[in-house]
C-alpha cells in the first residue's frame, strides 16, 4: 500500500503558530501571514503516525506545495529533521497541477487537508484527479492544521476510514 501525504497544512505548520487554535492559524493565513519555510515544524505527532503506517507495511510518499528546487529540498530536510519515514517528495512540475503530481505518485491512499484557508476544495488535490484514476485512490481529508494523529494506525482501518469516523 502506498500512502501519499500532503505536507504543508496537513503535516507541517510554522513554529510561530504553535499554541494557536486551528481557527486562528486559518485566520492568519487568510489575512496574508506567510512566515516562510524556515521554522516549519510537524503538527502534533504526525511523524509518529506516518511511522505507524510504515511499520504496518505502507510505503509513505509526500506531496509538497513547493515548486522551487531549494524549497522542495527544504521540505525533504524538514521531513528528515523530524524523523518522518523516508519517501519520495512529489511536487508540481512546470505547467502541472497537484493532481498531475498525485497521478505520478499513484497512491492507494491520498491524505490531504481541506485547504480551508486558501479556498477549500478548489485548491485540493483529489477532486482534480482524472476520472478513472480517482476511483483507484482512497481520499482522506483532514482539517487544515488539524493534524493526522486522529487517523487509525491500522492500514485496513485507514483504507476504510470515513470522515464520520472522526
Amino acid at each position: 500500500m502506498k500512502i501519499l501525504v500532503f505536507t504543508e497544512g496537513t503535516l507541517f505548520t510554522h513554529q510561530s503558530w504553535l499554541g494557536l487554535t486551528r481557527a486562528e492559524t486559518v485566520r492568519r493565513v487568510r489575512a496574508g501571514e506567510s512566515p516562510g519555510y524556515a521554522g516549519t515544524v510537524p503538527i502534533g505527532g504526525a511523524a509518529l503516525k506516518l511511522k505507524a503506517w510504515e511499520h504496518a507495511g505502507a510505503e509513505i510518499v509526500y506531496l509538497t506545495s513547493r515548486r522551487e528546487p531549494a524549497e522542495i529540498e527544504m521540505a525533504g530536510k524538514v521531513l528528515k529533521l523530524f524523523d518522518f519515514p523516508v519517501g519520495e517528495v512529489f511536487y508540481r512540475r512546470a505547467g502541472e497541477q497537484y493532481a498531475d503530481a498525485a497521478e505520478r505518485a499513484m497512491p492507494d491512499i491520498l491524505v490531504e487537508d481541506d485547504c480551508e484557508s486558501i479556498g477549500g476544495e478548489v485548491e485540493m488535490t483529489y477532486p482534480h484527479i482524472r476520472t478513472g484514476i480517482r476511483e483507484k485512490i482512497k481520499s482522506i481529508v483532514v482539517r487544515e492544521f488539524g493534524g493526522v494523529e486522529h487517523l487509525p494506525d491500522s492500514l485496513a482501518d485507514l483504507a476504510n476510514y470515513t470522515a464520520a469516523d472522526s
